[in-house]
């Protein structure tokens, strides 16, 4: 059928009618008032030619008078991805010599520049791309505009937010025209606010409710294209899913409000979570607390799984009298914003304090007493001891390293097995080595934070981080520093190296083709490791190297001695040696014994603080093993056709994954979760804090920029220093393509991303802490970084020349005539 009536459309027909033909057959049949038309379909695009008795006869049934002629692509208003504004739209054609010449240029333009970079954008797919038309009767508007029955903006489902004009509404789709702006809430009467502009209170009423309607009908939040004619009638012109909103936590209660924290980024994890890697981390926090008498349900809540990231709820610290106050400070550590944002919720009344009931204050108690007698004794004890003796601190932390490293594998003997054993692979560790190398860690920021407080009104901006530099005894710069080796041993490669792609390069080594210079030694001993590693789910560099050729690519584009890594390293620990002599030297003079103290403090700061990446790199043997066995047993249920491909597995929580090795099919779920998991990959901006009504509290502009001008961006200084340079965008690091004195921009970093910094000039980020893995390693280097920069990726463009001030937080934008290192009214300078 290539021609059929818009009250005809079903949901099935969306193949054949596209996305936004299915969307009319969905207001047709809840209801609502549509345009009268018809649907060319998919088959007349595919044919290449327009049937023209057929088009022409309906066209006449519809009068012959003006038609609205508009693409309906099979790729377009889809949930994750609206299309807007990417095909052609002709209005008030007449005619059926116009109407067939319209219909052409809707199937051209699905091939339009536009459209192309659009579907590139998100990912898609042209192999079965096609375009169906859609041929309504024009409407003449009073009045015409766009309605979102959430906020686009804020994400709160709680609003509904409408732009009109006076006459047609092209002016409000294409941002030609000023309209008028409504903010409605979900119920009550229109605020007398809104009381202005081209629709009255009872037009905007009533637009709320169909609003209203159609999310109920359609299933999510909608963007409603409307118009009101000379009568006063309201039509329903489109409706699609809004396609940028993040989703919402699932089992909310409406009368419960909850406020949560997004805490992946402290671990580098920005792209979403496998449901498998969120399976696993909850196991074992479940079994962590079990220690101290927590049950399951306070585990669940604690830590929560939305839109493939994980949050912390925050809601019972906002709503505790004593902690009301004190949690935008508590939060500080995961980013400014966050604390702003924190504060603007102290004054909602739903986020007000109040008492806990008894017997949940009685449970808490319980918990905390379990917790301080159960760690607290033994943990001051340990870092005590370390900071007595930290050599012999280090020296018992590595061998806990060393005895997770040999610890016997099991071999469980099928699929069940495979699966009971890796949700158990991971306690051991947990409660034991990685505990036991904590303390040392906690000396050092004893250490550091007793030196802050004695060198109060002492200190400068920065002055503190600056003695933090080429930090020794850490093992992910030794990785790195490991790594460069390698990329030296390679130079007889260089050609090679630099001439391919590292994703090609990465499968000639996992096929053996490659020549050997040492990288197989380097796998074996860091193959566990890989960009957001904590995810299960994750591809560590054993399963595909190709981060580790990109970044073997930049080393070897280093030609100056002075700026190889380890000559970097060595000027960056002699730099934190003159800082702490300077500053040490600077408060004995002003306060002799603190000044002494401050610096015997510093120093054992400076032997232990190097430790911060080992409890984390010791957690990645156990957790490296898991994935092995979990992909064996997925391997294992694809032979026996209960999955389609091993790595199915990983889109399973651990029970679901026992369910399908004892034969359930679940591969239906497994293809709904990578969809979803694919979608979300793609979003770019996820927010720090979320309301459970979608609400982004960080959404309102940052007054703090408008302080220093357009030209500057600000974020949270993390590692000192001065930069100057070109910037490079990198979403994921086997992506990079980096020249030495680069600056990075990624939305977040871990350890996975460090081989890069070898070579960098600076580093920006999105999303972090100043005690995050990326910017620890970046103080080590001596690498200038800033943190906590909002919207960095697509604020600052490719090659866009930056100066970054890591002690200030401050990044100035150079313009194109504007001499690289000037000194600027901000007072940044690069260094020369």
């Amino acid at each position: 059928m290539e021609v059929i009536d818009l009250t005809r459309i079903t949901p099935e027909l969306t193949p054949s009618v596209g996305g936004k033909a299915a969307g009319l057959g969905a207001l047709i049949a809840a209801g609502e008032r549509v345009p009268a038309g018809f649907c060319l379909t998919t088959a007349a695009y595919r044919a290449g030619t327009i049937p023209e008795d057929a088009v022409l006869t309906a066209y006449r049934q519809l009068g012959g008078g003006p038609v609205a002629v508009r693409s309906s692509a099979t790729a377009e208003d889809l949930p994750g991805a609206s299309f807007a504004g990417q095909q052609d739209t002709v209005l008030g054609v007449e005619g059926e010599r116009a109407l067939l010449e319209a219909i052409r240029q809707c199937w051209a333009s699905l091939d339009s520049e536009r459209a192309v970079a659009y579907r590139a954008g998100q990912g898609l797919q042209d192999e079965d791309l096609a375009m169906a038309v859609v041929v309504q009767e024009m409407i003449t508007p009073s009045a015409a505009g766009v309605m979102f029955t959430a906020n686009p903006l804020t994400g709160t489902r709680t609003e509904t937010v409408i732009d009109a004009v006076p006459g047609l509404g092209t002016g409000v789709v294409d941002g030609t025209m000023d309209t008028d702006h409504y903010v409605l809430p979900a119920r009550g009467p229109v605020p007398e606010d809104q009381h202005h502009g081209c629709l009255s209170p009872g037009q905007l009423a009533e637009l709320r409710a169909a609003g209203h309607r159609v999310q109920r009908a359609l299933g999510s939040p909608q963007d409603i294209e409307f118009a009101y004619d000379t009568q006063g009638a309201l039509w329903l012109l489109q409706s699609r899913a809004i396609t940028t909103l993040f989703p919402l936590p699932a089992g909310i209660d409406p009368e419960d409000p909850r406020i949560y924290m997004e805490v992946g980024h402290m671990q580098g994890l920005r792209r979403p979570v496998t449901p498998m890697g969120v399976s696993v981390m909850r196991e074992v926090t479940r079994r962590w607390f079990q220690i101290i008498g927590v049950d399951d349900a306070a585990v669940s809540s604690f830590l929560v799984h939305i839109g493939g990231r994980l949050f912390m709820d925050l809601t019972g610290f906002v709503r505790s009298p004593r902690m009301h106050d004190r949690v935008p400070e508590m939060v500080k550590v995961y980013g400014p914003a966050v604390a702003r944002g924190v504060r603007r919720i102290l004054d909602d009344p739903r986020y007000a304090p109040r008492p806990a009931p008894l017997g949940r204050r009685a449970l808490s108690l319980r918990a905390t007493t379990r917790l301080l007698l159960a760690f607290v004794p033994a943990s001051l004890f340990g870092a005590l001891r370390a900071l007595a003796r930290p050599a012999a601190a280090r020296e018992r932390a590595f061998d806990e390293l060393d005895r997770v490293r040999h610890q016997p594998r099991p071999a469980p003997a099928d699929a069940a097995g495979r699966i009971r054993s890796a949700a158990g692979l991971q306690d051991a560790t947990m409660t034991g080595p990685m505990m036991r190398a904590l303390p040392p860690l906690w000396a050092a920021l004893i250490a550091q934070g007793v030196a802050r407080w004695l060198l109060r009104g002492i200190l400068r901006p920065g002055e503190l981080n600056a003695t933090l530099r080429g930090m020794p005894h850490n093992v992910t710069t030794q990785m790195d520093l490991r790594l460069w080796s390698v990329a030296e041993a390679a130079r007889p490669h260089r050609e090679l190296l630099l001439g391919t792609a590292p994703d090609e390069l990465a499968a000639r080594f996992l096929r053996g083709e490659l020549p050997e210079f040492g990288l197989t030694g380097f796998l074996k001993e860091y193959g566990i490791r890989g960009s957001a590693e904590i995810d299960v789910g994750s591809p560590r560099w054993a399963d595909d190297p190709t981060p580790v050729f990109a970044a073997l690519a930049g080393y070897l584009q280093v030609s100056d001695p002075d700026q190889a890594p380890p000559a970097r390293f060595a000027r960056a620990a002699a730099e934190a040696e003159a800082a702490l002599a300077d500053l040490t030297d600077r408060a004995r003079r002003l306060r002799p014994v603190r000044g002494r103290i401050a610096r015997s403090l510093l120093r054992r700061s400076r032997e232990l603080a190097g430790l911060r990446e080992l409890p984390k790199f010791l957690w990645l043997t156990p957790l490296a093993e898991v994935r092995r066995q979990l992909l064996a047993a997925g391997a294992e249920l694809a032979e026996r056709g209960i999955l389609d491909h091993p790595d199915d597995i990983l889109f399973l929580t651990l029970d679901e994954a026992l369910e399908a090795a004892g034969g359930a099919d679940l591969r239906a779920l497994v293809s709904d979760r990578r969809r979803e998991h694919d979608r979300e990959t793609r979003r770019r901006q996820v927010p720090g804090l979320l309301l459970s009504d979608g609400t982004n509290p960080q959404a309102l502009p940052d007054e703090r920029v408008a302080e220093h001008g357009p030209d500057v961006l600000v974020g949270q200084p993390a590692a000192t220093g001065v930069a100057t340079g070109p910037v490079r965008i990198v979403h994921h690091p086997s992506e990079a393509r980096l020249q030495p004195g680069d600056i990075l921009v990624a939305p977040t970093t871990d350890p996975g991303w460090t081989p890069l910094f070898l070579t960098l000039g600076g580093l920006i980020t999105e999303t972090g802490s100043p005690i995050a893995h990326g910017p620890t390693v970046a103080r080590e280097y001596g690498i200038p970084a800033i943190i906590c920069v909002p919207d960095a990726t697509t604020r600052l463009t490719e090659g866009q020349v930056v100066t970054i001030d890591g002690a200030t937080g401050l990044v100035r934008m150079h313009g194109p005539d504007e001499p690289d290192g000037a000194e600027d009214e901000d007072g940044l300078k690069a260094n020369p």
